[in-house]
């Protein structure tokens, strides 16, 4: 993009999941579209979800049903459009024979007050009925219903205590979410947008019909010119409206803090285990990354979005104690190889707890002024692209003849195959290309779909990708997401674009970094 005056229609700010998502459904629609993240894409919130596409069943203990419908029936949606960064999970749901929970949902309270024996229970038979609204409420036709499990006599019972006898197992699905957010930005890069990471929006004004945004990145300030302005700040959005554009607004966003840990493998089997527990709040322990497993989430107050998001050592005792109330073989702290923490911008509905406070998306348009500013509050992952849509039709009313929706089922970058062709897809590659082994390709096509043929190229050997820089990275991979998926340092792609950060070293990691600065610094010498 050349530097100086540039008028879009549209100009976002954040490029987190809401803000590439609205992104790409804009230009999809013919809108010019501008979108700048301070940092790297999905570096906050975005990359640090418990990476599940689910309709939320505990959301139904808030009532919260247009919510998890939606999400419900948005999970096929997404699934067929990405089926090689999501993929459906089965989640195992162990029954309390008599467990009470200090939990204070209003379905909790209805039933202490119509059944008062059941107070602090999850009886289940009312986790059953949940289970059967989450089941029909979406409109299913993939995704298999829920079924009874005997865990005395199924693997899925062997890592857990003996107590435990039965479970319900359910649907829902798997989704490598900062892969999600790039994989947005592409396509609507693809569609015309101008995706601009590591660029700070210093300011926006008014000036007659169109937004003056002030932009500064690594080589100074320039301005930009819109005739609408997209707050998906995420955790920023509120001081984007108080320092940025200088706006009042009555809405607010609550700053909830979720951290999760990773620790070594704890069972065999591919399914997610739903823990409940005495506070009324629940846990996964979710298969990760093939060798690990994945626990959490936590929910706390985080008072300041520029406080780094970190799991706290209490946060983290209190997902092992959870998960070691179930679990036959206890954990520690010392089995955690990794943990992550990120803020979760929920609109702040006055909810008495941070676990209450709604996932539901919340948009305000603010027009009194001019040219029409709209503040992205909450949402889940799940209904990103719903959100985005939401969006798109609060602002159609300053777009004459602007189309109607349209991402439904249209695949991301690489989706371009079946539901269930991952493995056909995975053969193929190791056909064609047999050097990779079963784990690389694997992890090739579920990170890159069809795009992993152009990746590798014309490579007939390992030694035609490059240098290696451990655990399956080749050179050729690194240019691959320099060059098209906006990765500047290792950072970027050992912890968002790919998961390698859990197997590579230190000395690999800083041999990654040079690399990766030693090339764009050539790129920037080549172009003056």
């Amino acid at each position: 993009m050349a530097r100086g005056d540039l008028t879009f229609d549209l100009f976002v700010i954040g490029g987190g999941i809401n803000g590439c998502g609205i992104a790409r459904d804009a230009a999809g629609r013919g809108l010019s579209v501008g979108l700048a993240e301070m940092g790297d894409l999905a570096s906050a919130t975005s990359s640090a979800s418990t990476k599940l596409f689910h309709g939320g069943l505990r959301y139904l203990e808030y009532f919260e049903v247009r919510l998890v419908r939606e999400a419900l029936e948005e999970r096929e949606t997404l699934l067929k459009a990405m089926p090689h960064i999501s993929w459906p999970m089965r989640f195992v749901l162990p029954v309390h024979r008599d467990m009470r929970f200090e939990g204070s949902t209003p379905m909790s309270k209805l039933l202490s007050t119509v059944m008062p024996w059941m107070k602090g229970r999850r009886p289940a038979w009312l986790i059953r009925a949940g289970l059967f609204l989450y089941d029909h409420l979406g409109g299913r036709k993939i995704l298999p219903a829920t079924k009874t499990l005997d865990l005395r006599s199924s693997p899925e019972g062997a890592p857990l205590d003996d107590r435990f006898e039965t479970a319900f197992e359910y649907s829902d699905c798997w989704v490598e979410d900062s892969r999600l957010v790039v994989l947005n930005a592409r396509d609507a890069e693809a569609r015309g947008a101008e995706i601009l990471p590591r660029t700070k929006v210093v300011s926006a004004e008014r000036t007659d019909a169109l937004w003056r945004i002030v932009l500064e990145d690594d080589a100074g300030r320039r301005e930009v010119f819109a005739k609408a302005l997209l707050n998906a700040a995420g955790p920023w959005v509120g001081d984007v409206i108080r320092d940025t554009i200088h706006a009042e607004s009555r809405e607010k966003t609550r700053l909830v803090r979720g951290s999760h840990i990773v620790t070594r493998r704890l069972f065999d089997h591919d399914k997610c285990y739903f823990f409940q527990g005495r506070d009324g709040r629940i846990m996964f322990a979710i298969p990760y990354e093939r060798d690990f497993t994945l626990i959490g989430t936590t929910d706390q107050e985080h008072t300041n979005a520029e406080s780094p998001a970190e799991c706290t050592e209490a946060e983290r005792d209190y997902m092992i104690d959870f998960v070691n109330a179930y679990l036959k073989e206890p954990i520690s702290a010392e089995d955690v190889v990794w943990s992550y923490s990120g803020v979760r911008p929920l609109y702040d509905n006055g909810a008495s707890s941070a676990s209450a406070a709604t996932r539901d998306y919340t948009l305000k348009v603010e027009a009194e002024g001019g040219a029409p500013v709209l503040h992205v509050f909450g949402g889940k992952i799940t209904t990103y692209r719903r959100l985005a849509e939401s969006a798109m039709q609060e602002l159609s009313p300053y777009f004459d003849g602007l189309p109607g929706a349209w991402t439904a089922g249209v695949a991301l970058p690489g989706g371009q195959f079946p539901v269930d062709g991952v493995e056909a897809l995975t053969s193929a590659l190791r056909r064609d290309f047999p050097f990779l082994t079963p784990e690389w390709a694997g992890r090739l096509v579920r990170a890159y779909g069809t795009e992993a043929r152009e990746m590798l190229g014309a490579a007939a050997t390992k030694e035609d990708l490059g240098r290696d820089f451990g655990a399956t990275l080749s050179e050729a991979e690194v240019v691959w997401l320099m060059d098209r998926e906006w990765a500047r340092r290792a950072e970027d792609i050992v912890w968002r674009r790919t998961k390698l950060g859990l197997r590579l070293d230190k000395d690999q990691l800083a041999a990654l970094d040079a690399f990766m600065v030693a090339r764009a610094d050539e790129r920037k010498l080549a172009a003056e």
